[in-house]
């Protein structure tokens, strides 16, 4: 699963009641918050991404999870959460990060695996459409609403920035890789930027699933529509390979949709001309109803959509299964004739 942010983590909460065969891939571009501070003031990665697909993945009481995920209200740590401040005594006592993270997971009893993309100090930039560079991860929102221009790309620097090898080899191991849900370029990108990870998904024999957003993002995704994400992906990682994309189909009541477009977010659904296109670039689409609605905010279902993600890779492995066994019988039966 690669990705960041809440999406990342949502989705990860469902797929470990199905496997515990998980291996995350997170951002580390953030350069915003709590994350973004101790990136400044301790010269490490930023752990807040990683920090909510560890606690996604861990077996806690839901007292240590509060505990980890409290925010500072006053004094210096104000805004800063502990889970945070954790991980940055570990990385503290550790040789690295990623044996920080290690650490940490088996503090927390984490199912399955969580690894940074890479290592190296990256900076995530944007160039809008009016030409303009915006620098930081957390400034490209921003920016694209002040000057009311869109995203025409993202790009990182270093531009050679190694990925971890756990990270590549997951990705040729797995039965099947996930990108999304989450911001398209601030999540989910920056993964695909870093050098050889785009390179391992397209030579990787895994199923490539793309959960599509089910609302669009103020200040990213402004008008998108399912293609149009897509589109997104397979210009970045320069070339196309997804086979699957799920789409969500389920009303939003209204009075949620209005909360949302007081920030200028739409929901997302399939449009006749999406379905074309996408059908025409050889992606198959499941359609189904996706969202989950948790004090007036919306989330993906994660359980349904792991649930429907699992069975399409069991459906998959079962035809492989059926097709060898075939092939198998027939060599048999020539070897006999031939005897």
């Amino acid at each position: 699963a690669v990705g960041g942010g809440t999406g990342l983590s949502v989705l990860l909460r469902g797929l470990k009641k199905y496997t515990s065969n998980i291996t995350a891939i997170v951002t580390v571009a953030d350069d915003g918050g709590g994350s973004g501070v101790l990136r400044e003031d301790l010269g490490m990665l930023p752990p807040g991404d990683i920090r909510n697909c560890i606690l996604a993945l861990a077996d806690t009481e839901p007292i240590m999870e509060q505990l980890l995920q409290y925010r500072f209200q006053e004094g210096t740590l104000k805004g800063q959460s502990f889970g945070n401040l954790l991980i940055a005594a570990m990385n503290g006592i550790s040789d690295s990060f990623e044996e920080a993270i290690r650490k940490i997971s088996d503090v927390l009893a984490v199912t399955g695996e969580v690894l940074p993309v890479t290592l190296e100090d990256v900076i995530l930039y944007a160039k809008l459409k009016n030409g303009v560079i915006v620098k930081g991860e957390s400034q490209i929102p921003q920016k694209v609403k002040e000057l009311r221009s869109g995203i025409e790309e993202v790009f990182l620097h270093p531009e050679d920035a190694k990925p971890l090898e756990e990270a590549v080899e997951a990705i040729h191991r797995a039965d099947v890789v996930i990108l999304g849900p989450g911001s398209l370029y601030t999540s989910v990108m920056p993964n695909l930027l870093v050098a050889d990870i785009s390179k391992a998904i397209k030579e990787s024999k895994a199923l490539k699933v793309y959960a599509a957003n089910v609302m669009t993002q103020p200040g990213e995704t402004d008008g998108y529509g399912v293609w149009q994400h897509v589109q997104a992906i397979i210009h970045h990682m320069k070339g196309n390979a997804i086979d699957y994309v799920f789409v969500n189909n389920e009303e939003i009541p209204q009075e949620i949709l209005r909360k949302y477009a007081v920030d200028g977010s739409k929901p997302i659904y399939l449009t006749p001309k999406d379905r074309r296109i996408l059908m025409k670039k050889g992606i198959q689409i499941v359609e189904a109803p996706l969202i989950d609605i948790k004090k007036h905010y919306i989330r993906h279902n994660a359980y349904r959509l792991s649930e429907m993600i699992i069975n399409l890779v069991s459906e998959r492995k079962n035809a492989c299964s059926k097709k060898e066994n075939f092939f198998s019988a027939s060599s048999k039966k020539r070897e006999k004739r031939s005897s």
